[in-house]
């Protein structure tokens, strides 16, 4: 795609394990951009949704498994050769490796749909982190976009922000909120980023 081939334009991959709806609304949001463009989307799963989805809006989906990305350099060495400005997880479930880590310092970053570092860690992902916190009786929930480290969710925090649990919210409610904090602020804090890094 002709798009793809501007060398001005800053380069993001998306890595995702799931249906994508954060990576779709990314893309979506870069298509028309004078800064950036996602130029491939990563997973772990071949059955993802989120496959199907970047193929469909015209962005390179690739899929690995666990060996390539911990036991050999492959999707390393797939990644140097695009030179991504930014590396998104967006709904990615395995912890990240460092040797990638290593090679993008503070270019890779996560989105995390509670407020860290609460409810953050393996295993807390999704309906689980909503559950645990209308079990715990909190008052407000929100999301984290955070650098990635060699931890889960415990890398330095970029941007949070919050909205309020209801009595009468249930884990689908409240995910609902959260994913639409997701779509307003995810796409803006990359942008943002990559405008910072602009030389």
């Amino acid at each position: 795609m002709a798009l793809h081939t501007n060398s001005s334009l800053k380069k993001i991959v998306i890595f995702a394990s799931g249906t994508g709806t954060n990576a779709e609304n990314i893309i979506k949001y870069f298509q028309d951009s004078s800064l950036a463009r996602v130029v491939a989307v990563f997973s772990n799963r071949k059955s993802a949704k989120v496959l199907r989805k970047a193929h469909d809006l015209e962005v390179k989906a690739l899929y690995f498994d666990r060996d390539a990305l911990y036991k050999s350099n492959e999707v390393l060495h797939v990644l140097e050769d695009i030179k991504p400005d930014l590396i998104v997880l967006a709904g990615f479930l395995w912890v990240f490796p460092n040797n990638i880590l290593k090679k993008f310092p503070d270019k890779v970053i996560n989105i995390h749909p509670a407020l860290l570092p609460n409810y953050g860690g393996k295993g807390m992902y999704g309906a689980k982190v909503h559950e645990t916190v209308i079990n715990n009786k909190d008052k407000e929930s929100g999301i984290s976009i955070h650098f990635v480290n060699e931890k889960y969710d415990e890398g330095e925090i970029i941007f949070q922000t919050k909205t309020m649990v209801d009595k009468n919210d249930t884990p689908d409610s409240l995910a609902g909120k959260i994913h639409q904090l997701e779509y307003k602020h995810f796409p803006e804090v990359i942008e943002q980023l990559l405008q910072k890094n602009k030389q």
